[in-house]
């Protein structure tokens, strides 16, 4: 039950017709537009799948896992709330169904329900809306934004939905339902049609939700006549009805949702005032991004990864934030990017051959096992040697130091022991307290995860990139924060070897002494970098990270 004496507000937005139409996007919106009035939000998640977290799902099924500063790793929407908003989330903003029966039984085991017969209702429902509780009592916001993973009618996401019925039910004044549809346009027909929407909705009403409001999702706006239909048979006001067409950067979506007076309505709902009103540093930004993807020059960039490909598709999601901070840099950088997506095992089965003709940079993202790693030691030595700009992300980063071992130091079997246990030259190793969790099969939490310390060396790349863009968290020590998901160190015993052939080791972890970025000495290669964290997770579209900055830039030199 929600406390009577807190003044939050709860928003839940669903989805309905098809899944990926864009909630996340819709829910960061609202959120950023309550956040530009000048009220606090609190933006949740909810997963329907039952993994506690997103770690251990293949990104080619659910996409890229968005990994948090306490090393939650979540649903990539948690990466859009903190892009649109700018704040730091973590494990209390991201729910997923296992978490809640894990919960739930492991309770009845301890005997904390005193003997009751345990059901999904009460018992499911009340765990859910306690962690939506939670998180306003913790925060204390004005509003909790709540995201119901999934599509409106399918089982897996019921509890969700029914204890949102429940809150509202018993909290009447203090809920908001909004329900994002898909309005298709057929192109043998040539117009939009309402019924997929009108069926989602009666759903929803068939669980005892009606909602306040729709979004409607297509590739074109919504006229009068659609929305007059839409009022007609979803018993919603018509000023309630909001057209979300598709955009040219998902960043203009709240200025259009804005322009038709959202923000308003959800005041006047709540009889609430603006306490400000202000996204004009959003919409500046947004209008000189339009502005970069008309007139600036376009850079081609290659992606050397291993889960681009499920069937005969390719797949953007698998590398999502990548995807993103690279945007934020170019932009930053007055550049637009032409991406190239590189399949690691293509290169291993065809050779470099002509794979990156007029390339300008060359990144090799994370990965996990021995699938494709050949291919991406290729395109780690190739980026090398043509003086390519070169950015390795974990994985890119262990794989350039198992190149420059093999074709610089000489250790022609130098290899990670995650591709190769046995190699004679482990270069890249679990140190010991990972293989004892590792031998106990606890692939869940033997990585390092979350924000950890390193101290940067003074003068290095990676050093000026900080400093040039104000990325320090402690400018008097050089201290960085980056947030780390993987398992596998670079072994200090051939450290002194790598030096004196004149690789730099930029960065060490302030606590373990553990490798964080590596590099080239600028007058061997105009920019070769390879860093354990994962910047791409920290970069913002009105703060892109240091480090794509300063990679972007030397790409438009190579260029």
């Amino acid at each position: 039950m929600i406390n009577k004496n807190s003044q939050t507000k709860y928003i839940f937005v669903s989805g309905g017709v098809i899944s990926g139409l864009g909630k996340g996007v819709t829910a960061a919106s609202i959120a950023l537009i309550l956040q530009s009035k000048g009220f606090k939000v609190a933006p949740i998640k909810c997963e329907n799948y039952l993994n506690v977290d997103a770690g251990t799902i293949n990104p080619i099924e659910h996409g890229d896992p968005f990994l948090c500063e306490d090393g939650t790793e979540a649903d990539m929407d948690i990466g859009t709330y903190e892009k649109f908003l700018d704040l730091n989330l973590d494990k209390q903003n991201f729910i997923t169904m296992g978490q809640i029966y894990k919960t739930v039984i492991d309770k009845e085991r301890s005997f904390e329900y005193q003997g009751e017969d345990v059901e999904a209702i009460p018992h499911i429902t009340d765990e859910i809306q306690q962690r939506w509780i939670n998180v306003a009592e913790k925060n204390k916001p004005d509003f909790v934004i709540i995201e119901l993973g999934g599509t409106a009618g399918e089982y897996q996401n019921v509890f969700y939905y029914e204890a949102s019925r429940i809150l509202a039910f018993n909290n009447p004044g203090r809920i908001l339902h909004v329900h994002v549809g898909y309005m298709p346009r057929p192109a043998h027909l040539g117009e939009p049609k309402t019924k997929p929407i009108q069926l989602s909705v009666k759903f929803l009403n068939s669980m005892g939700i009606q909602p306040d409001m729709i979004v409607v999702r297509s590739d074109v706006g919504i006229d009068q006549r659609r929305k007059d239909r839409f009022s007609l048979f979803c018993n919603v006001l018509p000023q309630d009805i909001f057209s979300a067409p598709d955009l040219k950067i998902v960043y203009d979506s709240p200025l259009v949702l804005e322009k038709q007076n959202l923000g308003q309505r959800i005041m006047e709902k709540f009889n609430l005032k603006p306490r400000k009103k202000d996204l004009k540093v959003w919409e500046d930004w947004v209008t000189r991004v339009k502005k970069i993807k008309q007139e600036a020059k376009t850079l081609n960039l290659a992606i050397v990864g291993k889960y681009f490909v499920t069937g005969g598709y390719q797949l953007r999601d698998s590398y999502a934030a990548l995807f993103d901070a690279l945007e934020h840099a170019a932009w930053h950088n007055n550049i637009n990017l032409n991406i190239k997506w590189i399949d690691a095992e293509s290169l291993e089965k065809e050779g470099i051959s002509n794979q990156f003709n007029n390339i300008c940079g060359i990144i090799v993202p994370i990965g996990w096992g021995e699938r494709g790693a050949e291919g991406m030691i290729a395109a780690a030595g190739f980026a090398r040697d043509k003086k390519i700009p070169y950015l390795g992300l974990c994985y890119g980063m262990q794989l350039a130091v198992v190149s420059f071992a093999r074709d610089v130091l000489g250790l022609k079997n130098a290899n990670t022991t995650e591709v190769n246990p046995s190699t004679k030259h482990p270069v890249v190793h679990l140190i010991p307290d990972q293989e004892r969790i590792i031998e106990n099969r606890a692939y869940g939490g033997s990585m390092r995860l979350g924000a950890w310390q390193a101290k940067v060396k003074k003068s290095t790349l990676a050093w000026k990139a900080y400093e040039m863009h104000k990325g320090f968290k402690d400018k008097g020590r050089e201290i960085v924060s980056e947030r780390h998901r993987h398992r596998w160190e670079f072994n200090n015993e051939y450290a002194k070897e790598f030096e004196k052939h004149g690789f730099v080791f930029s960065a060490r972890s302030v606590k373990e002494n553990l490798v964080e970025i590596i590099e080239l000495p600028k007058d061997k290669h105009p920019f070769y970098l390879g860093t354990q964290g994962h910047p791409e997770y920290k970069s913002r579209p009105l703060s892109p990270h240091p480090l794509f900055i300063e990679f972007v830039k030397a790409c438009i030199n190579k260029s």
